[in-house]
Parts: C-alpha cells; sequence; structure tokens
C-alpha cells in the first residue's frame, strides 16, 4: 500500500492545467525595473515561483506539461541521481519570489527528486511602486547591501531599518575608538554590522522572544519590537508602560547593555547557544544502507547513524555550530545540499528542526 500511494504521488500531474508565474506580469505590476546582482547563493526550491520565458511549459508544481517534449527534463534527472555537478541555474528575483531565466528543467528536476536547495545566480529587481510594502522592502535591501547580514531581520515601519542602520554607525564609531590599533585596522563597516548583530541585537531580540511579549503585540515582529524597545531605551529615554524593572535588565546605553550580555552564560539565553542540530531522514539506494551509513559517519557535524524500517531508510543527528549571520534553517539547509545529498547513493532526504527540546543525562554504564 505505501509503494502504492508513493507511486500514486509521484505521478505527473495530467489535470492540472494552471502554469507557473510569468516574471514579466510580475514585474509590470510591481514596477520593478531597477536591478542589482547578488551572486551566486543556495535558493530554497519552494521560493522558485515562475519563469522568464518559459511559464507556459510547466504546471504549479514545477512538472513539465504533459505536451511538452520530456528528454531533456530525463536527461537532467538522471545527472541529479547519479550526482553529476550541473552549473548554478540563473534566477530573478522580486521581494521574496524567484523566476527562472535558465535552468528550468534542473529546477523541475531538483523539485522532483525531494531537493530542498538549489544554487542560483540571483539578480534583483527592486520594486519601485510606492506601497507600503514595497517602500519598506527597499529599505530593507538598502539595508542587507549595507551590512551584508542575512535576511533574518523583518520590519514592518518605514524608517526602522534606517534606525537600525544608525545604531550600527554608533557601534562601528564606538569600536574604532575604543579598539587598540591592529584591530581597529581591521574594523570595516561590514566586521561592526557583524559585531552589532552577534553582541547587541541577537541578545535583546532573545529577551524580548523569551519575555512573549509578541503576545501582547500579534501584529508585530520581535524585530519590530527590538526597534521600538532599544529606540526607547537607547535614544527617547521616555517612561514606558511595558516590562518590570526594564532598568535592571536594559542598561541606558547600548554598549552598557553589549557589554552586561557578554558576562553571561549560554544557558541563560538559549537563542545565543553555539550550537544547533536537526534530525535528516534519508533515502538511499537498495542494499547500499551500510556503506551510506559508514560515509555519513565520517562527516564531522553527524553525531548519530540509525538504519530504520519505514519509508526511509536512515535517521541521522546532526550538530553544527551556529553561524549569527544565517539564520538556523539556512546552515542547516546549506549542510543537507551541500553535503549530506552528495553523499554517493543517497536518493532523497527530508530535515526536520527541532523548535523546543528536553534531554536526559546519559545513564552511566558503571551505575
Amino acid at each position: 500500500m505505501i509503494k502504492f500511494l508513493k507511486q500514486l504521488f509521484s505521478r505527473e500531474d495530467d489535470g492540472d492545467d494552471s502554469v507557473i508565474k510569468n516574471f514579466a506580469d510580475n514585474q509590470h505590476k510591481e514596477e520593478a525595473w531597477d536591478e542589482r546582482h547578488l551572486g551566486i547563493r543556495a535558493i530554497p526550491l519552494d521560493k522558485i515561483v515562475g519563469s522568464v520565458g518559459r511559464y507556459k511549459d510547466f504546471n504549479r508544481q514545477f512538472r513539465l506539461k504533459k505536451d511538452r517534449p520530456s528528454a531533456r527534463f530525463e536527461r537532467v534527472k538522471e545527472a541529479f541521481k547519479k550526482k553529476i555537478i550541473l552549473p548554478p541555474i540563473t534566477l530573478y528575483q522580486i521581494k521574496n519570489e524567484y523566476y527562472v531565466l535558465d535552468g528550468n528543467h534542473r529546477v523541475s528536476a531538483a523539485k522532483r527528486l525531494g531537493y530542498e536547495f538549489i544554487d542560483a545566480k540571483i539578480t534583483e529587481f527592486l520594486p519601485s511602486k510606492n506601497t507600503l510594502e514595497n517602500i519598506i522592502y527597499r529599505e530593507k535591501a538598502a539595508f542587507l547591501a549595507k551590512t551584508q547580514l542575512s535576511d533574518t531581520i523583518q520590519l514592518t515601519e518605514v524608517g526602522q531599518y534606517n534606525y537600525l542602520l544608525k545604531q550600527i554607525d554608533e557601534h562601528h564609531g564606538f569600536l574604532m575608538k575604543t579598539s587598540d590599533a591592529e584591530v581597529k585596522g581591521q574594523m570595516d563597516y561590514f566586521t561592526a554590522a557583524i559585531d552589532w548583530y552577534k553582541t547587541i541585537y541577537i541578545p535583546l531580540a532573545a529577551i524580548i522572544k523569551n519575555s512573549r511579549l509578541n503576545r501582547h503585540f500579534p501584529e508585530r515582529t520581535n524585530s519590530d519590537l527590538y526597534a521600538y524597545i532599544s529606540n526607547h531605551q537607547w535614544e527617547k529615554g521616555k517612561e514606558r508602560e511595558y516590562g518590570i524593572g526594564i532598568d535592571q535588565l536594559i542598561p541606558k546605553h547600548m554598549e552598557e547593555f553589549r557589554l552586561k550580555m557578554e558576562q553571561l552564560n549560554d544557558f541563560e539565553l538559549p537563542e545565543m547557544k553555539h550550537w544547533i542540530s536537526a534530525f535528516i531522514l534519508i533515502e538511499v539506494k537498495v542494499g547500499k544502507e551500510h556503506e551510506v551509513m559508514k560515509r555519513l559517519h565520517k562527516l564531522d557535524e553527524i553525531r548519530e547513524v540509525h538504519f530504520v524500517h519505514g519509508v526511509f531508510d536512515l535517521i541521522a543527528k546532526m550538530m553544527m555550530k551556529r553561524d549569527l549571520l544565517s539564520s538556523d534553517a539556512e546552515i542547516i539547509g546549506q549542510f543537507v545540499h551541500k553535503k549530506v545529498r552528495q553523499v554517493q547513493d543517497v536518493t532523497k532526504t527530508q530535515t526536520l528542526i527541532p523548535i523546543t527540546s528536553m534531554e536526559k543525562t546519559p545513564i552511566s554504564r558503571n551505575s
């Protein structure tokens, strides 16, 4: 029965006459004419929603229409299965959606085989239509371009990204003033932005998250609350109605807060812990389970591998050092895409990222 259902769901969707999105339609709708080149990045496949020129050839699952030639698709799919390294595809980006300029068959095959990420050369087209959403998006794009931080700060008010840039400017000046000559020579704006994100933004955002303030502001993000609280605490100094004893928790000066956070232990702010973990469900070629287990076990990031019964053949537990410039999901996805999926005889993976965890101390064999 399981095998039958897998075959049923893997068939082409013959009855779906819909097509993927057309880049030109969205470009005109958003008035997205100004472009910037972002280089090569690993892009989540579920963010690729359309095509620049071949949107009529694929349905909304990005599967080739039944009446379109499929020989090229089959060659590309076979190359993926054989782990042949293919060149990055080329994508156009408008906001959080991507459209294929070159590589439609590679996207279709990767989605069909269960891939989560694909390498792509990105050109972003910035929307110029003056809606509130677009104004904030352009501010965010300018913020990311100047700081080169990962896209993890989500603000919903105009002007707030500029306020964060002001914080980074001030932090950069502080570091330049207090660092020795050798460090000062390496303290460019990008380095200061990283340090601000790691030592100021992350700790305060963690405090806000742990305090569950977002329950009282359901339409605001944690980044919004960070901007609001830090602005009133470090800039305006106004009397506040939120929090109890906030001056004891968050000093009135940004650099004093940074110093206080440096003295905390990891367990006091879980989001600042150095390690993240995930579980990877892995399907392999029949009869290759033990060989793949050995190959996976050689990867430094893989801590456990188990051979199991069910739809998937193996379960692996991975642990990686947290990169404060990227989201946990991005770090884990890159590792699975770049390493696990490249292990010989691995055919499919699915990644599970824990939301919260509870652990017991291992039982001693001598007890």
